[in-house]
C-alpha cells in the first residue's frame, strides 16, 4: 500500500507535525463540506410549498439602513415599492447622511414609505445603532398591528429584493412557527469584472452549499441584505437599545443569537436580493477585513452556542464554523511554510512522489471549492456541473488572493480598532447605455 506520509518524510520533526496536523484539517474541511453538500441537494427539494397568497397573511415591515447612498438609494426603494404585497411599510433610516440622500428621500412620495431622519451625536453609530432606530419606531410606525404576524426585512440601500422573495419567505414562516429568520440567496448584479464575477460566485458557493446545507438542522444564518426576521424573534433577543448588538457583522452576530435561543433559521435559494460588488481590489479588501474583524467577534458567542437547543450534530458544526479563522490561519500559514520549504530546497512537495499522490492531495486543497461551485449551479445539468468544476480553479485563485485580511483583522482586533470609513457605490450606468449591462429589473444567472 502506497504510503500518504511521503511527501513529509525527513523533514524536522516541527515541519512534519505542523503539516500533519494542517492535514487533519483540510481532510476534516472536505468531509465537512461534503456532508452540507449532500444536505444541501436534499434541502432543495423540501423547501415548503409557496402558495400565491401566503405573504399576504402577514404583515412587512422593510428597513432600509442609509448614509450617504445618493447612488443607490431611489432605485432599492423604488423596486420595494413596486412589490405587491396588502400591508407593508418601507422605513427608510437616514443615519444623518451628508449629501444629496435626503434630498432624493424627499422626493420620493407614497403612503407606505416612511423615512426617519437621525442626526449627530445619536447618528453614524454603526449599521446596528440604525437598525434598532428603526425597531424600536415600530411601536408606533405599527399602529397597534399585530406583531405576531409582522416579518421586518433588512435591505442594504444598494439592495435589489426579487419581487417574489417576501412570498418564498412566508412560506417558512407559515410552515413552522420556530422559524424566526429567512435569508434570500444574495447575489451581485454588476458582475461584468472578474473581480465582481468572483464575489458573485462566492455569495453563490456560501447560499447554495452552506447555508442551505444548514436548513435542516434550522441553524442557516442571517446575511443582512435581503434578511427577513420574524418580529416577535427579535424581540425575544432584544434589550433595551434594540436585538441587534453593535458588531462589524452584526447580521452574523444577530442569526447566532436567535438559534442560541430557539429560533430556526433558514435558506431559501427561491428568495433573491442583487446588490453591487466592490470593482477594486483595496475596496475589497477593506470590506473583508471588516467581515473578517466581525467573525473573530463572533467566536465570543461560543458559550452560547454550545448550549443552544439544538441537536449535536448541529451545534459542532456551528462551532466548527466559529473557529473558521483559527482553521484558514492553519491551513494558510502552512501552504507558506510549505512554499518556502519548496524554494529553500529543503523539501519537494511537487516532483516526489507518484502522479496520483499529487493529484490525491490537489484533490483535498481543491475539493471544497468544486463541490460549492458544483452546488451552486445544481439545478443546470452534467455540464454546468463540469462548468462549476473549471470556475473554482479560478475561485481558488480568488480566495487565496483574499487570505492576508486574517492577519489585518486579527491585528485590528487585538489593538481593538473598530473604526471604518464608509465603502463608496458604484455610480449607476444610465439606462440603456452600453455600461447599464445587468441593470435591468430582469437580471440573469450566470455563474
Amino acid at each position: 500500500m502506497a504510503d500518504l506520509s511521503l511527501p513529509i518524510q525527513g523533514l524536522p520533526a516541527v515541519w512534519a507535525d505542523l503539516f500533519s496536523i494542517a492535514l487533519a484539517v483540510i481532510v476534516a474541511m472536505l468531509a465537512w463540506t461534503t456532508v452540507l453538500f449532500v444536505r444541501g441537494r436534499w434541502s432543495r427539494t423540501h423547501l415548503p410549498e409557496a402558495a400565491e397568497d401566503v405573504a399576504e397573511d402577514f404583515t412587512w415591515v422593510f428597513l432600509v439602513p442609509a448614509l450617504n447612498e445618493e447612488v443607490t438609494i431611489a432605485d432599492s426603494v423604488q423596486r420595494l415599492l413596486e412589490i405587491e404585497l396588502e400591508r407593508r411599510l418601507i422605513v427608510v433610516i437616514d443615519d444623518g447622511s451628508d449629501d444629496r440622500t435626503p434630498a432624493i428621500l424627499a422626493r420620493l412620495e407614497h403612503p407606505d414609505l416612511r423615512v426617519i431622519r437621525r442626526r449627530p451625536p445619536a447618528a453614524r453609530r454603526g449599521k446596528a445603532a440604525a437598525l434598532n432606530h428603526g425597531y424600536r419606531a415600530l411601536d408606533h410606525l405599527l399602529d397597534g398591528g399585530d406583531r405576531d404576524r409582522a416579518i421586518v426585512v433588512v435591505v442594504d440601500a444598494d439592495g435589489r429584493l426579487s419581487p417574489s422573495a417576501p412570498r418564498y419567505a412566508a412560506s417558512h414562516f407559515a410552515a413552522d412557527p420556530t422559524v424566526g429568520g429567512v435569508q434570500s440567496l444574495v447575489r451581485i448584479y454588476n458582475r461584468d469584472r472578474i473581480l465582481t464575477w468572483m464575489q458573485d460566485v462566492e455569495f453563490s458557493i456560501y447560499g447554495c452549499l452552506f447555508q442551505i446545507g444548514r436548513n435542516g438542522w434550522g441553524t442557516a444564518g442571517m446575511g443582512g441584505n435581503g434578511q427577513f426576521n420574524r418580529l416577535r424573534a427579535l424581540d425575544d433577543v432584544a434589550d433595551h437599545d434594540g436585538p441587534w448588538r453593535d458588531r462589524l457583522t452584526e447580521d452574523q452576530d444577530l442569526g447566532l443569537r436567535l438559534i442560541a435561543a430557539g429560533w430556526a433559521g433558514r435558506q431559501d435559494l427561491r428568495a433573491r436580493v442583487d446588490q453591487q460588488g466592490l470593482p477594486g481590489l483595496r475596496r475589497l479588501f477593506r470590506q473583508r477585513t471588516r467581515w473578517s474583524q466581525g467573525n473573530l467577534q463572533a467566536i465570543g458567542l461560543i458559550g452560547a452556542i454550545r448550549r443552544a437547543p439544538i441537536s449535536p450534530i448541529a451545534r459542532l458544526e456551528l462551532l466548527a464554523y466559529l473557529l473558521m479563522p483559527l482553521w484558514q490561519t492553519l491551513v494558510g500559514a502552512t501552504l507558506l511554510a510549505a512554499i518556502g520549504l519548496a524554494i529553500a530546497g529543503t523539501a519537494s512537495f511537487w516532483t516526489d512522489g507518484p502522479w496520483w499522490q499529487l493529484a490525491f492531495f490537489y484533490l483535498l486543497g481543491f475539493g471544497g471549492t468544486m463541490l460549492g461551485c458544483v452546488a451552486a449551479r445544481a439545478d443546470r445539468g452534467p455540464l454546468s456541473h463540469l462548468r462549476g468544476i473549471l470556475i473554482a480553479q479560478v475561485y481558488a485563485f480568488y480566495s487565496w488572493i483574499l487570505w492576508p485580511v486574517l492577519i489585518r483583522s486579527t491585528l485590528r482586533q487585538l489593538t481593538e480598532r473598530r473604526e471604518w470609513t464608509k465603502t463608496e457605490r458604484e455610480r449607476l450606468p444610465v439606462p440603456g447605455s452600453r455600461g447599464a449591462r445587468g441593470l435591468s429589473p430582469r437580471l440573469t444567472d450566470d455563474l
